[in-house]
C-alpha cells in the first residue's frame, strides 16, 4: 500500500524499511518484525540491511535469546531529517485535521 510518505519520496524496500521505523521510532524491532511491518521479505531485507548499518540509520539495542533488536538511530542526522519529513508530510496534516471546535 502507497502511503502519503512513500508517494512522496518513492517506494522501495528501503524507503518502506525506513517509513516502519520512523512510524515505531521509540521501540526496536527483530529483523523478522522489519521485514513483515514494512511489507517486504526477509531475503530483501537481509539484501538491504547493510546498508542501513554502515550509514548509521539503524543501531542495535538489545538482544531476547538469539534475535538481535533494532531501532531507527535519531543521532544520525539522515534518519533525523527523515523522520523530521515523515513528520512534516503525515503527522502534522492529520494533527491539523484532529482539531474539533466545541462550543456550549
Amino acid at each position: 500500500m502507497e502511503t502519503i510518505f512513500t508517494k512522496a519520496i518513492g517506494n522501495t524496500p528501503k524507503i518502506k524499511v525506513l517509513e516502519f521505523l520512523i512510524e515505531g521510532r521509540e521501540l526496536d524491532y527483530s529483523i523478522s518484525d522489519i521485514a513483515e511491518g514494512a511489507g517486504i521479505g526477509r531475503t530483501t531485507l537481509f539484501r538491504i540491511w547493510n546498508d542501513f548499518i554502515e550509514l548509521g540509520i539503524v543501531k542495535r539495542t538489545r538482544n531476547i535469546g538469539n534475535a538481535k533488536l533494532y531501532k531507527l538511530n535519531l543521532s544520525n542526522p539522515f534518519a533525523r531529517k527523515m523522520a523530521d519529513l515523515f513528520d512534516t508530510l503525515v503527522i502534522e496534516p492529520l494533527n491539523k485535521r484532529k482539531k474539533v471546535v466545541v462550543r456550549h
